[in-house]
C-alpha cells in the first residue's frame, strides 16, 4: 500500500509516520500493494484526528476518528476501517463490483454479516422550490439535522444539512 500522509497543524514526525504505516499496514492484507491510503493528521485545541480515505475502484472507503491522544486515533481508525470491510465485504462481491484493489484471499474469506441495512419506512413528501437559507429555515422549524428541498436557483434537488458550530453545509448535485 502507498501511504499519503499529511498534517494540519502538525508536523507530521517520523515517529507519527510509522505508527501510521505500521498499524494501517495490517490493513495489506485486504489491498493490493497499489492501493493508495490517503492520511491526514490534524489538531484541533485538544482534539486529535486522524482521517484515512482509501479509493478503490467505484467506492471510497473513509474513517475519521477523534481522541485526546493521535495514537489512540490511529488505534480506533484501523479497527473501523476493518470493520467496515468485512462488513462490506460480501455487498462487494455480491454486486459484482470492481474487487480490482482489493486481495484476492479477502474476496474468498467468508465473513460473517453483520446487521443488513434494511429500510423499515418510506415517505413521500411535496417538494416546492426555495432558496438554501429559507430551507435552513425550514429544517430548523422542523427540529431536523437536514433537509432536502428543490433549489429555486437551480431547480435541483440539493440537501441542506446542520454542521458543527452552528453552521449549514449545501449538498448539491455534480453537473
Amino acid at each position: 500500500m502507498k501511504f499519503i500522509i499529511s498534517g494540519k497543524n502538525i508536523p507530521v514526525s517520523d515517529g507519527l509516520r510509522t505508527a501510521v504505516e505500521d498499524k494501517l499496514g495490517k490493513l495489506e492484507r485486504y489491498f493490493t500493494p497499489d492501493t493508495e491510503v490517503i492520511v491526514t493528521l490534524s489538531i484541533e485545541k485538544e482534539r486529535q484526528k486522524i482521517e484515512v480515505t482509501i479509493p478503490v475502484k467505484g467506492n471510497i472507503i473513509r474513517s475519521e476518528q477523534v481522541s485526546s491522544d493521535m495514537y489512540v486515533s490511529i488505534d480506533l481508525v484501523e479497527e473501523v476501517i476493518e470493520r467496515q470491510l468485512r462488513k462490506y465485504k460480501n455487498k462487494l462481491v455480491d454486486k459484482k463490483q470492481s474487487a480490482g484493489n482489493f486481495q484476492q484471499a479477502f474476496l474468498e474469506h467468508d465473513y460473517e454479516e453483520e446487521e443488513e441495512i434494511k429500510i423499515i419506512r418510506s415517505k413521500r413528501f411535496d417538494i416546492k422550490p426555495m432558496y438554501p437559507e429559507d430551507a435552513c429555515v425550514q429544517m430548523e422549524l422542523l427540529g431536523h439535522n437536514f433537509y432536502v428541498f428543490c433549489n429555486a436557483e437551480t431547480d435541483e434537488v440539493n440537501v441542506v444539512y446542520k454542521r458543527k458550530g452552528n453552521t449549514y453545509g449545501l449538498i448539491e448535485p455534480e453537473r
